[in-house]
């Protein structure tokens, strides 16, 4: 079958600029006729842990160079491909910046911890275990997050060591499911594994027939609600029952 990279849409992404991961994972679940425009950003120090003052600076850096250079793509669009940088703040604060930049950019604008949020709504999930390679400070804060969004997390798993920018994007692929299964309770309706830079999105399906719950994560519900904004309703499947339930667009 004749596939095409282009044409049907353009999807304008922002990314931290240590992430190895978010490109690999979108490039991963294309739909035939759509391209990737990635900007990458900056705000925190390559060098120290990315802890919660780290994540929350980035969540403030000024996105003004990096918008314009996407800009030029002409996005339909737009990702903003960090979770915790909007994690640390809130999600009043993760609504307004998909706002501002709609705003920028006259393109619909999806962050990775709003598509969280709204594909839990979206199966009817009000409580979850959570596991991400953050420090627990962040990991706190997201649990705070999902709680303003009506979610309870009945269980986590933290890493247990301060992973810097390179090694938590290093974490296996088994390693995700070691942690995803430290994390299982029977009282969770599904498991969130939270991070763009975390390789989550190649073990959706074993976990889910490990565990028999749904399994989200950051790159697949980003990429969820980008599909159902394009009105590309049932293109994105394999990756877990997200992606396997009947169209419903969660993005306005």
């Amino acid at each position: 079958m004749l596939t095409t990279s282009r044409a049907r849409a353009r999807i304008g992404v922002l990314v931290p600029f240590t992430n190895t991961n978010l490109e690999p994972d979108l490039a991963m679940m294309r739909p035939n006729g759509v391209s990737f425009h990635f900007a990458r950003m900056g705000g925190y120090d390559i060098d120290a842990i990315p802890d919660a003052e780290q994540m929350a600076g980035m969540g403030e850096a000024c996105l003004e160079e990096p918008l314009r250079l996407l800009a030029g793509a002409r996005p339909h669009v737009v990702l903003y491909g960090c979770t915790s940088a909007t994690l640390t703040h809130g999600p009043t604060f993760d609504s307004d910046l998909a706002e501002h930049i709609a705003g920028e950019m006259g393109a619909t604008t999806v962050t990775a911890a709003g598509a969280l949020v709204d594909a839990l709504h979206l199966l009817g999930i009000d409580r979850v275990e959570f596991a991400s390679p953050y420090v627990a400070e962040i990991n706190d804060l997201a649990i705070s997050f999902l709680r303003h969004g009506g979610i309870e997390t009945v269980s986590r798993a933290d890493v247990g060591v301060a992973l810097d920018n390179v090694t938590q994007g290093e974490l296996t692929p088994d390693a995700v499911i070691g942690l995803a299964r430290r994390a299982d309770s029977p009282e969770a309706k599904a498991i969130v594994l939270s991070c763009t830079d975390m390789r989550s999105l190649e073990v959706i399906e074993r976990l889910e027939t490990k565990l028999d719950k749904p399994v989200l994560s950051s790159n697949q519900a980003m990429m969820y609600a980008a599909c159902q904004a394009l009105g590309m309703d049932g293109e994105l499947s394999g990756y877990g029952q997200l992606t396997r339930r009947a169209p419903h667009a969660i993005v306005a």
